[in-house]
């Protein structure tokens, strides 16, 4: 039998598709705001999962995956609840801003009070209206401002659940991340919830492969729950990630204009030349060196920067070499798919 589902006061009963609104805070010129949410239910009970994007507002990507997700055909299979919020953060995205008004980092925030601040309001209102609600949660991230990331995820991998969901998603790097003090993974965590966090892209942009990856890797995870049917036939099983031991960032040396030489998803051996920093007349350079062997990230793309300021993520992996041509093949296979594909791509 099907739970009854209620959000935001209205009954949601099986097998149906409804758009809500949840009341935010109004803004100072008194214009009604609201986070809009899609449910879509199935006929037969499962598991109730939310896809959510711009936490961070300035973080497009993922509203761009969940409106291609909820217009997939094969959701009309599902079997269970897919609760889907675009634009949690609605005031960071109209600002095109990572954060509130108030200065306040939305995802440093939960579990929130419905009496605290603008950050705290906004985290409980998600809490009690969707997460409550939910069995497993996916929230899409992508790099900061003018900082690209390769598709990964991120996650607390000694939770047999979340691994074995982050497996399924189809990226070949998998950080076993901690859980960060007041965010949704975390307060997700502590009502007992697997989560799993999608980091594609730079802020304030569409990646058309990071996209497609995030689309399919969702599918891919329903899947696995059991909420859309198997792939009959399928001609090759997928590839195992790989997750990373550690990781950390190559900082600047000096200040000056960066120019970089080492690409998203590279391989890089300990001390390989990463780019140089020049001063603007051109008469010194310091060399950017890798302080470890692994596997480029996340990366800047600004060309000025400060002494000190993170330019290169790296991260170490078993077999260094292996990363790197699954990452290669990750990329060809969506970079073929777009080439075939009848639909227009975002480029």
């Amino acid at each position: 039998m099907v739970e009854e589902l209620q959000i935001n006061g209205e009954t949601i009963p099986p097998n149906t598709s409804v758009t809500l609104e949840l009341k935010l805070p109004a803004l100072y010129t008194h214009t009604p705001m609201t986070m809009p949410v899609q449910v879509r239910r199935g006929r037969r009970a499962g598991p109730i999962l939310f896809v959510c994007a711009a936490v961070h507002g300035d973080e497009l990507n993922g509203i761009e995956i969940i409106r291609r997700l909820m217009k997939r055909r094969v959701l009309t299979r599902i079997r269970g609840t897919v609760i889907a919020v675009p634009m949690v953060n609605v005031y960071g995205v109209i600002d095109r801003s990572r954060y509130l008004p108030d200065r306040r980092d939305l995802n440093r925030s939960f579990p929130g009070s419905g009496h605290g601040s603008l950050a705290g309001r906004l985290a409980d209102l998600f809490m009690s209206e969707i997460v409550a609600h939910c069995t497993h949660g996916i929230d899409l991230h992508t790099g900061a401002l003018h900082r690209g990331n390769l598709p990964q995820l991120r996650g607390n991998l000694d939770d047999q659940e979340t691994l074995r969901l982050a497996r399924l998603f189809g990226v070949p790097v998998l950080i076993n991340a901690v859980l960060r003090d007041g965010s949704l993974r975390e307060a997700a965590a502590s009502r007992g919830i697997p989560m799993l966090l999608y980091e594609a892209g730079e802020a304030l942009r569409f990646d058309e492969v990071c996209i497609r990856a995030g689309v399919q890797g969702i599918i891919n995870v329903m899947r696995g729950l059991e909420m859309l049917p198997p792939i009959r036939n399928r001609k090759r099983p997928p590839r195992e990630p790989f997750v990373a031991r550690s990781s950390t960032w190559v900082r600047a040396p000096a200040s000056g204009i960066f120019l970089g030489t080492v690409a998203l998803g590279a391989h890089v051996k300990k001390d390989e030349l990463l780019g140089t920093i020049a001063a603007p007349l051109g008469d010194t350079t310091a060399e950017l060196r890798a302080s470890r062997r692994g596997i480029v990230i996340g990366r800047s793309n600004l060309p000025i920067v400060l002494e000190g300021e993170a330019l290169f993520h790296i991260a170490s992996f078993e077999d260094i070499r292996e990363v790197a041509d699954q990452v290669e093949q990750f990329h060809s296979v969506h970079a073929e798919a777009i080439e075939s594909d009848d639909a227009p791509s975002i480029v």
